[in-house]
């Protein structure tokens, strides 16, 4: 974990780790509820982490973390998205190795990567440690319907 921790300092790290260049790239635009604020994209010179930049500090860390999670988890996309692609200017679909846009929290890698974040965020500082009984009432509240379950501590979430 970089001292002082910082998302920028965390990607340049892990790039030099994995003998590849990691790109962080904000959004042109601010993202809508049911687009992706972030996702990873694999391509054949490099990787490359988009996120939203009209949000505050801690979110968009918060995205790029996430991201992170994915590579570190080492997770793969599921398909082809060309529409995707052109979306966010790719001129050489071709080139595009692997993508992984993220708009829901339901599948598996979805919350390792979560978790991943979370707990990152956690470690630098970030975001409170969770307590028995922020735990407990989380998943009372959970388990009565009053609320979606999530990981305790992570008060941001991408939408």
């Amino acid at each position: 974990m970089p001292e002082p921790f910082s998302a920028e300092e965390l990607c340049s790290r892990l790039a030099g780790e994995r003998d590849r260049p990691l790109h962080l790239l904000p959004l042109p635009t601010p993202t809508v509820p049911g687009a992706p604020s972030g996702m990873w994209l694999v391509a054949e010179r490099g990787d490359y982490i988009f996120y939203d930049s009209q949000t505050s500090l801690l979110h968009q860390e918060h995205i790029i973390v996430h991201e992170v999670g994915h590579m570190v988890c080492g997770h793969r996309s599921a398909g082809d998205d060309q529409q995707l692609y052109r979306m966010i200017g790719i001129g050489d679909p071709e080139s595009v190795r692997q993508v992984l846009p993220r708009i829901r929290y339901s599948d598996e890698q979805e919350q390792e990567a979560e978790m991943m974040a979370s707990l990152i965020l956690e470690a630098a500082g970030r975001l409170p440690a969770p307590t028995l009984l922020s735990g407990m009432l989380g998943g009372l509240e959970s388990a009565m319907g009053l609320r979606a379950a999530r990981h305790p501590g992570a008060s941001c979430r991408r939408g």
